[in-house]
């Protein structure tokens, strides 16, 4: 065997010895960013006691008469920063807001990404430190799959909304990573993702967790996603026991399916029908 080709052997032995490593960690460690728009006029900053770690965010006061608690949970990848219009719009109707960084983004502790496994601890205390209720839980993305596993165990969630939410980690991790990844690499790649992450794949399943949910749920999805297909939102619409609608937003991808302002107005009828003023 000449020089070049066992060069050529090693290199491609040693590529696949780290495939499993590197896509692991694109699992748990998702990019962290910080940048953070002003804190708005009515907010205040606010360090949450998470599990075990300390979480950023920012709480800030209902205009008027109070009709609840939201709190705002973001995608991977953000920030509380994405919260702006949420807070804006819900506190000048009349709930208190809540936006923090989940645990591994933003300004938040935490070194890993679970997707809900360690994150609903984290929404748990979080709800811990708020005087009062009805909450609401309105999640994007990485943050509704930890909204739904959180509300599955916890009598103080009112009502959820649920935006392109995944059904399960394991399915999704599938589907998002690369076609050429075979399923040796893939499986060990699980596999080293459990262990630096001290938590079990299959346990993270929002799908699973709407079999227990009873409270209402409005479930957002773009009917053009194509990096979390619908059809996950469906399967979990499917799983709910309780009241609950589904929204498919015609010609939306990911993280677009709330830029179409009648979204807004179905969202704001959802919520006045089911908390009035105080």
């Amino acid at each position: 065997m000449t020089f070049a080709v066992t060069t050529l052997v090693g290199t491609i032995a040693l590529a696949i010895y780290q495939l499993p490593t590197i896509a692991a960690g694109g699992l748990l460690y998702p990019g962290r960013h910080q940048f953070l728009p002003p804190i708005p006029a009515n907010c205040r900053e606010r360090v949450f006691q998470g599990d075990r770690l300390a979480l950023r965010g920012w709480e800030c006061r209902a205009e008027g008469r109070r009709r609840g608690t939201l709190i705002y949970l973001h995608g991977t990848a953000d920030n509380r920063g994405s919260s702006l219009g949420v807070i804006r719009r819900y506190t000048a109707k009349g709930f208190d807001v809540v936006a923090y960084d989940s645990r591994r983004h933003g300004w938040s502790d935490g070194d890993i990404c679970t997707y809900g496994y360690f994150e609903k601890r984290d929404l748990a205390r979080v709800i811990d430190a708020m005087p009062h209720g009805p909450v609401v839980l309105f999640g994007t993305s990485l943050g509704a799959a930890v909204a739904l596993q959180e509300a599955a165990n916890d009598s103080r969630v009112a009502a959820i909304v649920a935006v392109e939410v995944f059904s399960d980690l394991e399915s999704i991790a599938r589907y998002r990573a690369p076609r050429i990844l075979p399923e040796f690499i893939i499986q060990k790649a699980f596999v080293i993702a459990e262990t630096k992450g001290a938590f079990r794949i299959r346990h993270v399943s929002p799908v699973e967790a709407a079999e227990s949910i009873h409270v209402p749920v409005l479930v957002i999805h773009g009917a053009a996603d194509r990096d979390t297909p619908p059809e996950h939102s469906r399967r979990v619409f499917s799983a709910l026991r309780g009241q609950k609608r589904i929204i498919l937003v015609e010609g939306a991808g990911h993280n677009q399916s709330l830029s179409q302002p009648a979204i807004w107005s179905e969202l704001d009828k959802w919520l006045d029908e089911r908390f009035a003023p105080d």
